[in-house]
């Protein structure tokens, strides 16, 4: 057996070892889940410079070609082959579907709103996802909806029209942001609370007996990008041609860029968030992973000078409460 794959199932074990014995490591999956927010607020602020650098489609296809170099050196170093084992086909149409919605429809929507309204806006605007996926459980999953769960949405959505909202010159009430950017952004929340839904489901069919638990996510995130790579290639062929790819392998800045957002982003953050609910309840990664609008805030003022008021940090902390109360009303 190779010597790094014995190093990798021993640290394995010793993990869950450690875990198991030692009290303070029960709070592991909660660390994942605020490494994860941090993670997701890097990916943003890194997606909107490579946007604008590079278009939103040629930025994505390459995404989704690292992503899938670095899943399959990770699957040969742990389990000895260069792709993910014990899929079953119902797993694989599950997980190809969420990358369908939640990478090419929902990243697509959600890199054109950073382009718009920048990273900032955005990532606030995706603290509607877990609505989404609420809703999108409800729909699938026949998960119901208890009243604090209404409440709580409507305190998430009155956070955002805080931020958001402010007096015009002929209405009392008018949108500060481009009506455009802010479709797609509420598109991409949503794609991304659809395609959650979706990959759980999908996970639910693999067979955990042919690779370790915790990889599982991982599989999975290597079978969305394989329809976030198609998906995206499509849109780009007939939309631009292939020229703009072309030149953006030849920008050193730009794969530059483009690496780090994958390493935070398809890569370490979609995996690690999928990882954080297997040592953890979902409702608290979730709401820890959505710390991200207020984390950002500062970040998108030293690189971006995006302003900082007070009705935009007060409109994310009550997004971020409403979104907290979600899960754990």
């Amino acid at each position: 057996m190779n010597p790094a794959n014995v190093f990798v199932r021993k640290w394995i074990i010793y993990t869950k070892y450690t875990v198991s014995l030692h009290p303070r490591m029960a709070y592991l999956g909660e660390l994942i889940s605020i490494g994860v927010a941090f993670s997701w607020t890097a990916t943003a602020l890194l997606s909107e410079f490579g946007s604008k650098r590079l278009g939103n489609l040629t930025l994505n296809v390459l995404r989704m070609a690292l992503a899938l170099l670095f899943s399959v050196v990770l699957f040969w170093v742990v389990i000895g082959t260069p792709f993910p084992t014990g899929i079953s086909t119902a797993a694989c149409g599950w997980m190809l579907l969420s990358g369908l919605v939640g990478y090419v429809i929902g990243d697509f929507c959600l890199f054109q709103c950073y382009i718009i309204i920048g990273s900032r806006y955005g990532q606030l605007f995706m603290t509607l996802a877990p609505l989404a996926a609420a809703f999108m459980a409800w729909i699938t999953l026949g998960q119901q909806m208890s009243p604090m769960s209404i409440i709580a949405m409507l305190i998430t959505l009155a956070g955002i029209s805080i931020s958001v909202l402010g007096r015009g010159e002929h209405h009392r009430v008018s949108l500060k942001l481009p009506l455009s950017g802010v479709l797609f952004a509420i598109g991409a929340a949503v794609c991304q609370g659809v395609g959650l839904v979706l990959s759980k489901i999908g996970m639910d069919h693999y067979d955990s007996t042919q690779m370790p638990a915790w990889m599982i996510p991982f599989s999975a995130n290597f079978l969305r990008c394989i329809a976030g790579i198609i998906g995206f290639t499509i849109l780009l062929y007939f939309k631009e041609g292939l020229q703009p790819l072309r030149d953006a392998i030849h920008d050193r800045k730009g794969i530059m860029v483009a690496t780090a957002t994958t390493i935070f982003g398809p890569f370490v953050g979609v995996g690690f968030s999928l990882m954080a609910v297997q040592y953890t309840s979902a409702g608290i990664a979730s709401t820890l992973m959505a710390l991200t609008p207020i984390i950002i805030i500062l970040p998108s003022y030293w690189l971006f000078r995006q302003p900082i008021t007070w009705r935009t940090v007060l409109g994310a902390v009550i997004s971020v409460i409403g979104v907290s109360l979600f899960f754990l009303g």
